[in-house]
């Protein structure tokens, strides 16, 4: 499974971006790159359950893997959530399943730098490479006040 390297630097300190990327708001305008209307259900705290959601509810069931505010976070994504069915076990799933997406900020004089790692499916690496730079960028704009 490739694992993807996507990085930005914000002016803005390492707890503005962390809760600029994870509180639900502004989670859901950055993540508009992915898919408009995507959202959460869940924790952000370690151990705890996530659902990453399409407007039509269907999604990815993860668990927070590590949560070290406002440094690194770690999501291990774990499923699938088709029509209100969880799925954990079939051969889809299975055949990724668990992939990790990590975020990791560090502080650089005035700027954070972001760097997140995440794996996919081949299938998937375009339109990750076509989303991340766009949500990151919406991020980004979020992050240092800019409309």
């Amino acid at each position: 499974m490739p694992t993807l390297h996507y990085a930005v630097r914000i002016a803005a300190t390492p707890d503005v971006v962390w809760d600029r990327m994870l509180s639900l708001e502004s989670y859901q305008a950055w993540t508009s790159a992915f898919a408009e209307g995507s959202t959460y259900e869940g924790s952000w705290e370690a151990g705890a359950q996530i659902r990453f959601l399409a407007p039509d509810g269907s999604g990815v069931i993860a668990e927070i893997a590590e949560s070290r505010p406002p440094e690194w976070l770690s999501i291990r994504h774990l499923g699938m959530l088709e029509n209100g069915v969880e799925d954990f076990d079939s051969a889809a799933v299975r055949a990724w399943a668990p992939a990790y997406e990590n975020y990791a900020l560090r502080r650089d004089g005035h700027e954070t730098e972001l760097s997140i790692d995440v794996d996919t499916t081949p299938e998937s690496v375009a339109m990750m490479n076509d989303s991340w730079p766009k949500g990151l960028a919406k991020l980004k704009e979020l992050c240092e006040g800019r409309p």
